[in-house]
Order: C-alpha cells, then structure tokens, then sequence
C-alpha cells in the first residue's frame, strides 16, 4: 500500500502552518515558559492547532502526538498517529532568526513512515515516505559517500547540554577523530547530513518531535538513524544520524554502549 496519501496529508498541514506561522514571525510577542521552562509562543499553539485540523480532514481516525497539547488516542483499533513540532527553534523564532521549522511525522505500528519538514521562513520543504524517496523541495536526497571519518564533518546540538548528560569525552574525541565540526542545532543541522552537505549529526535532550521526520528522511535518502547505544528509537532522548558509513566509528568513540 502506498503512503502517497499520508504523504500528501502531511505536506498539505505543513503549508496550513506556514500561512498561520509566518505573519507572527518577528513581531511583538508574548513569551510563556512551559513546565519544562521552554518558551512557547501563540504561533507555536495556533501552529500546532491548524496541523491537527489539516490532518484529521484526511486522516479522522489517526492518533495524535503534539509538543504543545500532548497526546491523543485515535480510533481504537487505529495503530497510527502523527508526531508534530509546529516550531521547532523556539528559541530561534522568538529572536527573529529564520532558522526554525515545522515538523510532522507518521508512525505506524511503532514505526515512522512519513516525515515533513518545513522551514517557513526559508521557503525549504524536505519531505519523506517509506519507500518513496527523501525529497527536497522537488530534488531527490542522498547522503554522502564519505567514509573516511578523518574527512567527516561532524554537527552537534548544543555544548552545554552535551557536557551536562555527560557525553563530553565522547565528544571530544569525535572532534579530534573527524575533519570538521559544526554546531547548529535544531532541525536544521540534521537536514545537512540528509543533503549529503555532512556526515553525522548528534544532539542529546530531545523529545521525540524533534527528530521523528529526521529519522525517515535520513533513512530514505540512504543514512541512518539511532539513539547512542545504537538503537532505533526516537524516544531515547538522544539521537544521532548519519550516512551510514561512519556510524560505527562515532558510536564507538562517543563511548554509550548497550545497557
């Protein structure tokens, strides 16, 4: 069965939100912190609210996973839902910096099969499906080739996050194993490894809207996604992709191993 249809579903919520998303972006807004002390925006709800709506017009009976209204059983019986970030770059929205995205997932069967990623502000749509393909506004994805990680170039989410869960060393040592290194956090940075533009791409304290349209992506265009012990899931919250030829090296010098 083709996931055409879910994939349709998705780009067409992921355009609902642009339109609702980019008349507030660098106005006065008004910042509230959330229990978790993140900042959220009306642009992050009213985003959110007009993903679900667009997407239970095609898929009424589909459960639902969203960052700023939580989750949703769907019909019973119905062993899908959609995993939802409607800004993913808080922080960056906020400071008027267009390096923020709307994010939207399937899974199915504890499997992620449809991945969007919209950059409103950069007018950049990378868009998934199992077995279709990994797309980039109308282009084909594909990772690199590289398999040298003495040639790679490295990405990583946020310094003190990776210090304070205790990834340091592992860190360290993958900065002075590959060739380049780079921190530019968010969506954004996973999207350079799934345009073949860099190898791997590491980031710890994540949820899993974060990276739930990462992992298809990244799969279809050739690569590979895992937590740091090497697992699949996007529940782990740490995650890590790659295109598949240096994994195992940047697993095995970030040192997490299997419990």
């Amino acid at each position: 069965m083709t996931l055409q249809p879910q994939l349709d579903a998705a780009l067409a919520a992921a355009q609902a939100a642009k339109e609702v998303i980019l008349p507030y972006f660098r106005t006065a807004l008004q910042i509230d912190t959330k229990d978790d002390q993140s900042p959220v925006t009306a642009a992050d709800r009213a985003g959110e609210r007009v993903i679900v709506d667009t997407l239970r017009q095609y898929f009424p009976d589909y459960g639902v996973l969203g960052e700023e209204f939580g989750a949703h059983a769907g019909r019973e019986g119905e062993d899908a839902r959609w995993i939802i970030d409607p800004i993913d770059g808080t922080q960056n929205f906020i400071r008027g910096i267009p390096f923020f995205g709307t994010l939207i997932a399937l899974e199915q069967a504890g499997k992620i099969t449809v991945g969007v990623v919209s950059a409103p502000a950069q007018g950049d749509l990378l868009y998934a499906a199992k077995g279709l393909g990994a797309f980039a506004d109308g282009e084909r994805l594909a990772v690199s080739s590289i398999s040298d990680l003495a040639q790679a170039t490295l990405l990583h989410g946020s310094l003190d996050l990776m210090l304070r869960d205790g990834y340091w060393d592992g860190l360290t040592r993958l900065a002075q194993a590959t060739r380049r290194q780079r921190g530019f956090g968010d969506y954004f940075a996973y999207t350079f490894v799934c345009r073949g533009q860099a190898e791997v791409m590491l980031e710890t304290n994540i949820k899993p809207w974060d990276v739930a349209p990462l992992k298809i992506l990244v799969e279809e265009a050739g690569g590979r996604f895992s937590d740091f012990t090497g697992a699949s899931s996007i529940y782990s919250g740490h995650a890590m992709i790659s295109n598949g030829h240096v994994h195992d090296m940047v697993l095995s010098l970030l040192g997490v191993h299997p419990s």
